[in-house]
């Protein structure tokens, strides 16, 4: 059963890579007859970009977060709860880093699984408690072990290219005149049509990789509940995530899909419950409660604005995450979850 879970995982992803490179393969294709030029220039330049892309990007992100490697001994607590879900994982240890945030997340980034670091907040480690934080460690070791940061990495600069081919036409016809003459009027059509059909692509190559990257954060949010044999505990670091994003002032980090939580979606999730609270607060006290608030988030989750905004969302909306977990946290409770039904629920 887990095997075939693993095998969906896979299809799913295959599924999502193919279409994504399918359109821009047809992309290039248009781009390339519009300007008549040889396709194998487009094909070689955009493999060159998405292999500077996998090299650069680990230095990129470590750059931008200023985060700091942990030194042995640093965090005892930290680094032998990683090693101990890691050896049960049957993955390489990660190489443990601190970003200096006040908000709380954590990530994972690398190259390859040997030499993949997981980055913890210092927000984080300071609100949440163990077992949320052991929780979190757990997810972020899923993606690890579903390989999911490699994935993203290759599927990321792919709207990308789209995006720059458009824009690059589009700022191009801005400035140019059209003219009445053969050539001059051809280019200006050709250069009108590359901006049109990039900005098209990259819109549907976009979805295509913001669902496998929801998709994506199921799957490690169900591993975590595996490997940690504790679902609450994420459940309760998910709502807190969640509720301590919504309050940064900070904009959101460029590279967000690498998170457990994504600010942008908890500052969304949170404003549209306060903007609401009367409604949602039902015992009339001027405060939601647990149950006040579960039953706000589920309202929201199914609102068919919220379910249109999730198509462009890296992550699934946080009720939709602690129901899965709750499904696991039931089975589990029945003593019939074993680790062939990992991903069962999904």
């Amino acid at each position: 059963m887990v095997m075939a879970r693993l095998a969906k995982l896979k299809l799913s992803m295959s599924i999502s890579i193919f279409l994504v490179f399918f359109i821009f393969a047809l992309f290039l294709a248009a781009i390339m007859y519009i300007f008549q030029l040889p396709l194998i220039f487009a094909v070689v330049g955009s493999l060159l970009f998405i292999l500077f892309e996998y090299l650069i990007g680990p230095e990129i992100v470590k750059a931008s977060t200023r985060l700091r490697y942990l030194k042995p001994g640093e965090n005892p607590w930290l680094e032998s709860t990683v090693k101990e879900l890691a050896e049960k994982s049957g993955i390489p240890t990660p190489k443990l880093a601190i970003v200096p945030d006040e908000t709380p997340n954590a990530f994972v980034f690398g190259r390859t699984r040997k030499d993949a670091t997981l980055a913890v907040h210092e927000g984080l480690l300071k609100q949440l408690n163990k077992e949320e934080i052991r929780g979190v460690i757990g997810h972020e070791l899923g993606h690890i072990k579903h390989r999911d940061f490699l994935v993203m990495t290759a599927l990321s600069a792919i709207p990308l290219i789209a995006y720059m081919v458009a824009r690059l036409s589009f700022e191009a016809v801005r400035f140019a005149r059209p003219s009445k003459k053969d050539k001059g009027a051809a280019i200006y059509a050709a250069l009108a049509a590359a901006a049109v059909i990039g900005y098209i692509v990259y819109i549907i190559s976009l979805l295509c990789v913001m669902r496998t990257s929801r998709l994506r954060e199921h799957y490690a949010d169900a591993y975590s509940a595996y490997v940690t044999q504790n679902p609450r505990s994420l459940e309760s670091a998910l709502a807190k995530i969640t509720y301590g994003l919504s309050l940064s002032p900070k904009p959101p980090h460029g590279a967000r899909t690498l998170y457990i939580g994504d600010p942008a979606l908890a500052k969304q999730e949170c404003q549209n419950i306060i903007r609401r609270k009367e409604e949602y607060d039902l015992d009339r006290d001027g405060v939601l409660d647990e149950r006040e608030l579960e039953l706000a988030m589920e309202k929201e989750a199914k609102s068919t604005w919220t379910r249109i905004n999730t198509w462009f969302s890296t992550h699934p909306p946080t009720f939709q995450r602690i129901l899965l977990l709750r499904e696991i946290e039931r089975e589990m409770e029945t003593g019939r979850f074993t680790s062939k039904r990992i991903y069962a629920h999904i």
